[in-house]
């Protein structure tokens, strides 16, 4: 049986398929970013989840692709926990989470972009992935990302720029205090999804001018930075991944139109795009039993 994991800092989807290409089952942990969370946590949320432990000794494939994998010692690492734990299983494969929207948004050529806790973009020739830019993570990049949203609208509150009817709703949704954030910021772990755990915010209100502003130009930054870098960007369909992304179609249509650029697909969870992935592809080019 093989594994299909799609893995974020926030959350994990974890998808078991039979030797038929069926779904045995689907279950979630909490985020397992290599290049985020020391090995101990790590192995501790592969570990806490009882429908992996009940499947451990079964597993032959496990296929993990996640944020944080794109250089060699987090995927390294996070390889050598997921062999540790599921020691049966003769291949272990990590690998960005890059390649897991490409597989989610077909074979043909295009720029796949995902906009999630963190942001990323790679553009896919119809063989091969290709990045002109190493992304540096939550602190220098990562536009348009949940992180970068909830990082506006903090700075927004503070900096009184955030409409008075909405400083009413976030200070009832937030612990706005200070020393609260700071400690969530430079003391605890994974500050990444701290800052984007206040994005709903803009995402479970009803839209308006604010929101709208702040969503836009976070699309545009995102555009100008991790699209228009790739000379093919006129010519290809450009995917989009991830809520964020789902929600804010009509704005990154907007933005898309003095560019001319061709907005492609739009999968809001790329576990489901996966699974078809594998189902039309990886059964019909192995051994079945």
């Amino acid at each position: 049986m093989i594994l299909i994991t799609d893995g974020g800092s926030t959350k994990c989807d974890w998808i078991l398929l039979d030797h038929q290409g069926e779904q045995v089952f689907k279950t979630r942990t909490k985020g397992l970013n290599p290049a985020v969370f020391p090995e101990l946590v790590l192995e501790q949320r592969i570990e806490e989840n009882p429908e992996l432990r009940s499947v451990k000794d079964q597993i032959e494939k496990v296929h993990f692709f996640g944020a944080g994998c794109g250089t060699e010692t987090p995927r390294k690492l996070l390889q050598d926990i997921i062999a540790n734990f599921f020691t049966n299983a003769d291949e272990v494969l990590v690998r960005e989470d890059t390649v897991a929207a490409v597989y989610a948004t077909g074979k043909s050529p295009g720029i796949v972009c995902i906009l999630g806790t963190g942001s990323n973009s790679s553009y896919f020739d119809g063989e091969e992935i290709h990045q002109t830019i190493n992304s540096l993570g939550y602190i220098l990049m990562d536009e348009a990302s949940g992180n970068y949203f909830g990082k506006r609208l903090i700075r927004d509150y503070y900096y009184k720029r955030m409409p008075p009817e909405l400083v009413v709703k976030f200070e009832e949704k937030f612990n706005l205090d200070s020393d609260e954030i700071k400690k969530n910021l430079y003391r605890k772990e994974n500050p990444n999804t701290y800052l984007a755990s206040f994005a709903e915010f803009i995402f479970t209100n009803e839209r308006n001018g604010y929101f709208y502003k702040l969503v836009y130009e976070g699309i545009q930054d995102f555009v100008q930075s991790r699209v228009l870098c790739y000379k093919q960007a006129q010519s290809v369909p450009i995917h989009f991944i991830g809520s964020i992304a789902y929600f804010s179609e009509d704005i990154i249509r907007a933005v898309f139109q003095p560019y001319g650029l061709e907005l492609g697909k739009m999968v809001r969870r790329p576990i489901d795009g996966l699974i078809e992935y594998y189902q039309a592809n990886f059964f019909n080019k192995t051994t079945q039993g």
